[in-house]
């Protein structure tokens, strides 16, 4: 069985180094789970902290001794207005993938716990709304090659009231198909309040009926969660429908069987 985590934060969110011993245990982990395809996506203000020196020696080791691929890539937010910076930021690096994520409403940052009494008297469809409109310029970009966590926007359980949450992703599905851009099935959101896969099975039926690909990711910030919840993913995506995934090297995807 090939099985695939692309979304590994290596340097969490800068309370780790990038060494080689620290890496190792991220493929221990990984070979663990029976993961083939590990792919580090740091976060892009630690772009500075990858040490490719390490990685470099941890990527061979690993392919030569266990078959195990190991893929570098960015996590980015997205923002209107940030495509030449979000450009440069990815030029001049032979990255294996990069993720767009929408962490943001305006300077709102929605998903961390800090803030998270922004949601308290707004309304709720007004914020979906706002969010995948952001989803949708991510994709429509072409910065990116993965959507990352299509609707973190659930993160503390609020859910849209007028409409389905369905009905926000299919106003959407168009600009993703045209884009080609892959979705993550990120099983992070099982360790949030929300505890439920992103995205959710009825948005994943929707993702499959328009033939949108997809991929598979832990959102790992420390070695203990890589691969959590993967297999659980693998057999949603399946339940769905999906006989298929993507996988990356040097920022092209090729699909491969879903077993």
């Amino acid at each position: 069985m090939l099985l695939a985590d692309y979304h590994v934060h290596a340097l969490a969110h800068g309370e780790y180094d990038y060494t080689e011993e620290w890496l190792y245990r991220f493929l221990q982990a990984a070979r663990e789970k029976g993961i083939n395809r590990l792919g580090f996506a740091e976060h892009e203000e630690l772009v500075e902290r990858i040490n490719l020196t390490a990685l470099e020696a941890v990527r061979a080791s690993a392919q030569k001794q266990d078959g195990l691929w190991v893929g570098v890539g960015l996590e980015i937010d997205y923002k209107p207005g940030r495509e030449d910076e979000i450009r440069n930021l990815t030029s001049g690096r032979a990255w294996d993938f990069i993720i767009g994520s929408i962490h943001y409403i305006g300077e709102w940052a929605f998903d961390h716990p800090d803030y998270r009494d922004g949601f308290a008297d707004q309304d709720i469809d007004e914020l979906y709304e706002q969010y995948f409109s952001l989803v949708a310029g991510a994709a429509g970009s072409g910065l990116f090659d993965i959507l990352g966590h299509l609707d973190l926007i659930k993160i503390w359980g609020h859910r849209p009231r007028r409409y389905s949450e369905a009905d926000f992703v299919r106003s959407i599905l168009g600009e993703i198909k045209r884009a080609g851009v892959v979705v993550e099935i990120n099983t992070g959101g099982l360790r949030k309040p929300v505890q439920e896969i992103y995205p959710g099975e009825k948005l994943i039926e929707e993702l499959f009926q328009a033939d949108v690909p997809i991929t598979f990711s832990s959102d790992a910030h420390h070695p203990e969660q890589v691969g959590s919840g993967l297999r659980q993913a693998v057999e949603l995506a399946k339940r769905v429908g999906y006989r298929s995934f993507m996988v990356f090297e040097g920022r092209r995807s090729f699909p491969v069987t879903l077993t």
